[in-house]
């Protein structure tokens, strides 16, 4: 397996104070692995714990260590786009905050990244409230429906990109959880390539999800239904 050139790692992290410092204590090493240039970001969603004073603080170790803050909690998808707009180098990758993926096994990614545009996680058993998992049914429902694409784990929060693909696929509008759903839609609707890998899911040691609440879900479906709009009748969108 042959190392990046560069890459670009990011996590997204809410409310992740007791996460936070071990997820990116074990993404250093692979990070030096896997890469001869890299950058780790590390993108607040307005915690209101001490998410991003810990995260200043790690950023003073090395330049390598970049701290982007929100200054109000906004939504997982605006923290995925924060994190896009702000990786500079030609391959990107995101892992989610909360420690229940082993960011290891991107090696299992940059295997397909050749024959692809963007790859993506699907979890092998997924160690989730059993609500989640009636949620991620009904999500793949409704994104057949309204998209028409069969991916096996829509939401999983890790997926690696080329540059040139990101850069076909933005401006994102998502804001919450349908950040994911968006990112897959547009990027067929771009005729990119993706490639699937199964990964691992570890039980959440510390925090709370926020993916279930019901606010969250109505903003989805809000979500949803404007990117359905906009990608069958703007057809003015560069």
């Amino acid at each position: 397996m042959s190392r990046f050139e560069e890459l670009s790692i990011f996590f997204p992290f809410w409310n992740e104070e007791e996460n936070l410092e071990r997820v990116i204590n074990k993404a250093i090493p692979v990070a030096n692995k896997i890469a001869k240039k890299w950058e780790i970001i590390m993108v607040d969603d307005g915690s209101s714990d001490n998410t991003l004073e810990l995260m200043k603080k790690i950023s003073e170790r090395d330049n390598r260590l970049i701290t982007v803050a929100h200054g109000e909690n906004r939504g997982y998808g605006a923290a995925l786009k924060t994190g896009l707009k702000r990786s500079r180098y030609n391959h990107i990758v995101f892992n989610d905050g909360d420690g229940q993926f082993d960011f290891s096994e991107i090696s299992k990614f940059m295997e397909k990244i050749d024959n692809a545009d963007i790859v993506v996680g699907f979890r092998k058993k997924r160690h989730d409230h059993p609500f989640r998992h009636l949620l991620m049914l009904l999500l793949k429902i409704w994104d057949y429906i309204f998209f028409g694409f069969r991916f096996k784990d829509i939401d999983c929060g890790f997926k690696l990109f080329k540059k040139e693909a990101v850069n076909k696929i933005l401006p994102l509008s998502s804001e919450g959880a349908m950040i994911t759903t968006e990112i897959l839609a547009r990027a067929r609707k771009a005729k990119l390539k993706i490639l699937e890998v199964e990964v691992h899911h570890y039980p959440r040691i510390y925090g709370d999800q926020s993916g279930g609440n019901l606010r969250v879900i109505l903003r989805a479906i809000k979500e949803s239904l404007t990117l359905w709009k906009d990608l069958n009748f703007n057809h003015a969108r560069s």
